[in-house]
């Protein structure tokens, strides 16, 4: 019978439980943040919108004046 000599290297499966569990979490945490920028970039992108589209609208007044 062979005996298993303790200098043996490699990780537990505690060790990798405990990896997963905090890489879940960190993409866990990384999801929340991404979700709330996504939400600001959509309402600058309508603020921007919306002026653009008040713009347009004097300068076609404008023009119909002259």
């Amino acid at each position: 019978m062979k005996k298993i000599s303790k200098s043996k290297k490699g990780f537990t499966l505690i060790e990798m439980v405990l990896v997963i569990a905090i890489i879940v979490i960190l993409a866990a945490v990384l999801a929340m943040g991404i979700g709330t920028y996504l939400t600001k970039a959509k309402a600058a992108a309508s603020s921007v919108s919306l002026h653009n589209v008040s713009i347009s609208s004097v300068n076609a007044a404008v023009e119909a004046a002259l």
